[in-house]
């Protein structure tokens, strides 16, 4: 049987941040990924201040640069008046005022590559965990099958789940959680964009439909939002009616109502609000959407994701190397990190309720209505108000900075 100290499973953001940071501070960590590689489209894209941030403590800013993005400094409103700008990032604190949109594979690799120069490091594809080991009434490990159908185990002093929102780990752990009802789920699919075309991310909001809008440069990523569970039925219809309700409040995408062709260009996302009352037990931790998933309103999943890694490996590091990790060390993690998954969740909810319920019961219009909701303007004309939605998507609360032991020059 194999071993090692960490066995960190799921390659996403937070499992590749965890598994980096680990190995910089000498702990030999083993992260298991499923694919053979990071490439999965309407993946969540958007890298926030903090995590640039992080990524320049990391020496990695620089390579990061290089990668193909779309930087989003502001949130344009479509109204019958015309496109007018909402929200702007130019006055949020620290040197990145903007959020990037970057392919997730392409951050995913950059992570890659600089945790394979570490010597502890290892990366396995194509190598899925099947089951947790239990030694002795404590997680010792997982259980795993490879691509081509070979089975093996890994024992490991520490087990973290970094496998998403259907995590199989806390699944077979038995961890309790606390879930909350949410009113949508959301259809992702692309739509060619041109230079004439508005600028940023665009809410758009109409008696008939709902969708966001993400400037990616050469085309725009696209949330609809439907009711919860109204998915099978409204793939009967015609595919092209998505784009062509959109397009009554964004005209200029009129010329491109018939792009869609196919229901199979149309992706959905089955919306989860959760999160564990216990992120532990003895031997393993769950990180990120596998402790507490999160709505896609604000985009801020992947970020606390982000954050939970970076706050763990700053804790857990020193007990790793020990060989002396346990439940109190687990626990000070979650004691850390609870407070801006709270906050960050109870956003959420408030903007379910208020927001998300009536725009899709049609009780707000904004794209062909004469005269913008109240709360929208009033936002418009208090700059201090203004600046606060832009804090809290692109800072969020309590923001990890990367350990000493982790940073390297650029």
């Amino acid at each position: 049987m194999e071993r090692t100290r960490c066995l960190v499973v799921g390659g996403g953001p937070a499992g590749m941040i965890l598994g980096l940071l680990l190995a910089r501070a000498g702990v030999a960590v083993t992260v298991l990924e499923k694919h053979k590689d990071f490439l999965r489209d309407f993946r969540g894209d958007t890298v926030h201040p903090t995590t640039l941030d992080l990524l320049d403590e990391l020496g990695l800013g620089v390579e990061f640069a290089t990668l193909p993005a779309r930087k989003v400094d502001q949130v344009q409103l479509p109204t019958a008046n015309g496109v007018q700008v909402l929200f702007t990032l130019e006055n949020l604190p620290g040197k990145h005022k903007y959020i990037a949109m970057v392919p997730q594979w392409d951050l995913l690799d950059l992570l890659a590559r600089a945790a394979a120069a570490e010597p502890t490091f290892l990366l396995r594809m194509n190598t899925e965990a099947t089951d947790l080991i239990w030694v002795d009434g404590r997680v010792g490990g997982v259980a795993y099958r490879t691509v081509d159908g070979a089975t093996g185990a890994i024992e490991a002093d520490l087990t973290v789940a970094c496998d998403g929102r259907d995590s199989l780990l806390r699944s077979v752990a038995g961890l309790p959680a606390r879930t909350w009802s949410t009113p949508m789920d959301v259809w992702w699919f692309r739509l060619p964009r041109t230079e004439l075309d508005p600028v940023g991310t665009l809410p758009i909001v109409t008696s008939r439909q709902v969708a966001i809008l993400l400037d990616r440069g050469d085309y725009w990523q696209c949330a609809t939002l439907i009711a919860k569970g109204t998915d099978e039925t409204a793939r009967r219809g015609p595919v092209g009616e998505i784009v062509r309700t959109i397009a009554d409040a964004a005209p200029w995408l009129r010329d491109r109502v018939d792009v869609l062709t196919g229901w199979d260009e149309v992706k959905l996302l089955e919306v989860k609000l959760d999160r564990l009352t216990k992120w532990y037990t003895n031997g393993l931790l769950c990180l990120g959407d596998a402790a507490h998933a999160m709505s896609p309103v604000g985009g801020v999943g992947i970020n606390l994701a982000v954050q939970d890694a970076v706050a763990a490996a700053r804790i857990l590091a020193a007990p790793l190397l020990s060989g002396a990790v346990g439940t109190g060390d687990l626990a000070r993690v979650q004691r850390r990190r609870i407070f801006p998954t709270v906050v960050t969740q109870a956003l959420q909810r408030f903007l379910h309720a208020w927001a998300i319920v009536p725009a899709l019961e049609g009780r707000i219009e904004i794209a062909t209505a004469s005269r913008a909701p109240l709360p929208v303007r009033i936002l418009r004309r208090i700059p201090v108000l203004r600046s606060v939605p832009p804090f809290l998507v692109a800072r969020g609360a309590l923001p990890e900075h990367a350990p000493d032991f982790a940073r390297r020059p650029a």
